[in-house]
C-alpha cells in the first residue's frame, strides 16, 4: 500500500512539475492558479531545490528511499528545466549601448500614483536620455510637471493623458495613464477610442498615441488589470486587446502588462511576443528580472512590466532600474534601433 501511494504521489508530482515548467504545452498559462505560480520562475527554481533537499533527507529512511529518489530526480529536472528557460531569457544585464542619432530610448514606470515624484522621474529621463515615457497610474498634473522640467533642461516633451473616469474627482490614479514624447519625434495625439473607452483595456486604462503626420511609431502605453481570481476573464481580455495593438507596422508597446511572457504564449504572431511586437528585455538578457514587487530581490519578483516593439525596431539593450523611487514597480529602459 505504501509503495502504491508513493508511486501515485511521484506521478502527480511529475505532472505538476511538467505543468509548471511549460504550462503553454497544456494551455494552462492563463488559468488560475497556474498563472500566478509561474509568474516568478526563479522562485520556482528555489522551490524545486528545496523539495530536492527534503527528498535527500527522506532517503535516509530505508523504507522511503525509492520514493524519495524519484521525487529528488523530478525536482532536479524541474529546477534544471526552469533554469534553462531562465538562462535563455536572461538573469540580468545592466548595460546600455551608446545612443546614436537613430536610437530611440523608451522608459516605462508604474509609479503607484504619487509614490514617485515628478523630480525623480524627470531625473531618470534626463540621465537615461529618454525619448518616450509611459507612466501607468500617473496623473496629468505630474506629467505636466515633468514636461516643465524637461523644457527647462532643453529637452522638451509633449504630455498625453487618459483618465477613464474624469467625472470622478480625486479618483484612484490607477484610472489614469500618462505618456511623454520628445518634441523631436513630432506631434502626437491620443486616439479617441482610448479617451472614450470604446476600445481599451477594461478596468485600468491604456493609451494609444499616434503621430499626427503619420511619420513615426504608434506608442501604446499599456496597463492591464492584475490577474486576481475575480478578474481572470478581464485580464485575459486585456492581454488579447494589447496583442491586437501591435499588427504589422511601426508600433511600440510599453507599460504594466501584469503578465509575464509565459502568459503571452498564445498571443504572438510570427516571431512576436504580443502580436508582431517582441519583448526588449528577453532580447537583451533581462527577461527574468522581476519588476514587481520592488521590495523583493530582483530575481524574486515577477517580470510583468515590458517594452516591446514591432519588426521596424531592434532592441540593442535594456536595464531594469534598481531604485523604484517609492513605487511597488521597478522601471525599465530599453534602447531601440531602426531595422531599415
Amino acid at each position: 500500500m505504501l509503495r502504491t501511494v508513493g508511486i501515485l504521489i511521484s506521478v502527480l508530482f511529475a505532472i505538476a512539475t511538467a505543468i509548471l515548467v511549460w504550462p503553454q504545452f497544456f494551455r494552462l498559462e492563463t488559468t488560475f492558479p497556474i498563472a500566478q505560480v509561474i509568474a516568478a520562475r526563479p522562485v520556482l527554481i528555489a522551490a524545486f531545490l528545496v523539495v530536492a533537499v527534503l527528498a535527500l533527507l527522506l532517503m535516509l529512511a530505508r523504507p522511503l528511499r525509492g520514493f524519495a529518489a524519484s521525487i529528488l530526480i523530478i525536482a532536479l529536472l524541474g529546477a534544471g528545466a526552469n533554469g534553462i528557460v531562465g538562462a535563455v531569457r536572461g538573469f540580468g544585464d545592466d548595460a546600455l549601448p551608446a545612443k546614436s542619432d537613430a536610437s530611440l530610448r523608451v522608459l516605462t514606470w508604474n509609479t503607484a500614483g504619487a509614490a514617485v515624484s515628478a523630480e525623480t522621474i524627470a531625473g531618470v529621463i534626463e540621465e537615461q536620455q529618454i525619448d518616450v515615457v509611459t507612466l501607468p497610474e500617473t496623473s496629468e498634473e505630474v506629467g505636466e510637471q515633468i514636461a516643465l522640467m524637461m523644457r527647462e533642461s532643453g529637452n522638451p516633451m509633449w504630455v498625453h493623458h487618459v483618465n477613464i473616469h474624469p467625472d470622478v474627482p480625486d479618483g484612484p490614479q490607477a484610472w489614469q495613464t500618462t505618456i511623454l514624447i520628445s518634441a523631436e519625434l513630432g506631434d502626437y495625439s491620443v486616439i479617441e477610442s482610448s479617451t472614450d473607452g470604446t476600445s481599451n483595456t477594461g478596468s485600468v486604462p491604456s493609451a494609444v498615441a499616434m503621430p499626427v503626420d503619420g511619420e513615426g511609431p504608434t506608442i501604446v502605453a499599456v496597463h492591464a488589470i492584475a490577474p486576481r481570481l475575480a478578474a481572470m476573464d478581464q485580464w485575459r481580455s486585456d492581454l488579447a486587446w494589447i496583442a491586437d495593438q501591435c499588427p504589422e507596422g511601426d508600433f511600440i508597446l510599453a507599460g504594466d502588462f501584469n503578465a509575464t511572457v509565459d502568459h503571452m504564449a498564445a498571443l504572438g504572431m510570427h516571431d512576436g511576443t504580443m502580436g508582431h511586437c517582441r519583448d526588449a528585455a528577453i532580447d537583451t538578457g533581462n527577461g527574468m528580472v522581476g519588476t514587481w514587487p520592488a521590495d523583493l530581490p530582483r530575481l524574486a519578483g515577477a517580470p510583468i512590466d515590458h517594452i516591446m516593439a514591432s519588426e521596424t525596431w531592434r532592441a540593442s539593450g535594456s536595464i531594469v532600474l534598481s531604485d523604484a523611487g517609492g513605487s511597488d514597480h521597478r522601471a525599465i529602459v530599453a534602447q531601440l534601433e531602426p531595422t531599415d
